[in-house]
């Protein structure tokens, strides 16, 4: 007797999703598909902007005169913010597909997957946790007088150079992680959400999308962390717009680049 046959639809879902290079300006139609999306469904779009902005605000206002508090909350905050949109990510699947939704609807999108999306957020909270004890341990070696506060070294910097060190390292170090963050989420999440797949097989994927469209991704990156920055400039107001665009057109993102 041959070897057992695999059924043909197992093999279609479990097989690995084949990736596209599209051309270099494509992340501004991303943009541009983002935002036709949000005024689709502004309602739903921007509840989930209010939440993300009320967290942000709260975060700020319990933790921002304790430092290594702030600095951790809000990095935790930002790493697993591609999880928390996938609402989103269903609001713009369903509009594909000319189905409307509503923001209570777009919120069973992750009974889809449940089990391979909280192994990812489990990744993402590892990689949050360590780039929490690495920021406490750079301060520590590099200005053991100070706390692990970003605006007491934000102030100090200018006036001695070791500080300014620190700060750079610092930079640098939390520039890495964000980095792999955005590659093994950017395809990963809208992956898992749409496909019955396991999360190190998305995570493959979202990597292969990110290699074969490098110069693409950076730009892309560059327009999510000025978005990102110009939120937190806000107060974090910028993310009741800003989160829903960037979720939205996060979504087209994949459908491009992942076959």
């Amino acid at each position: 007797m041959g070897p057992e046959a695999t059924p043909p639809e197992r093999s279609r879902i479990m097989a690995p999703p084949k990736v596209r290079s599209v051309p270099l300006g494509q992340p501004l139609f991303w943009l541009s598909a983002g935002w036709r999306d949000l005024r689709t469904s502004p309602i739903a779009s921007l509840a989930y902007g209010l939440l993300f902005a009320a967290v942000g605000d709260v975060i700020t206002i319990f933790a921002w005169y304790r430092g290594h508090l702030f600095i951790a909350a809000t990095s935790g905050f930002l790493l697993i913010a591609p999880l928390l949109a996938g609402g989103l990510y269903e609001i713009s699947r369903r509009r594909e597909k000319g189905l409307s939704t509503t923001f209570f609807g777009s919120l069973a999108a992750g009974r889809r997957n449940m089990g391979e999306l909280a192994k990812l957020g489990l990744l993402l909270a590892v990689i949050g946790l360590t780039w929490e004890r690495v920021s406490t341990l750079l301060f520590a070696l590099l200005a053991p007088h100070i706390p692990a506060d970003l605006l007491i070294l934000l102030a100090e910097a200018p006036k001695y150079p070791e500080h300014r060190d620190l700060l750079f390292i610092w930079l640098i170090s939390g520039g890495v992680l964000a980095t792999l963050n955005f590659a093994i989420t950017v395809v990963s999440v809208p992956l898992l959400l749409d496909r019955q797949i396991d999360f190190v097989t998305a995570m493959r994927t979202s990597l292969r999308a990110v290699d074969a469209n490098l110069r693409v991704m950076i730009i892309w990156a560059a327009i999510v962390a000025t978005l990102t920055v110009l939120s937190f400039v806000t107060l974090f107001f910028g993310l009741i717009v800003f989160m829903p665009l960037i979720g939205h057109a996060s979504w087209h993102a994949y459908r491009d680049l992942v076959e």
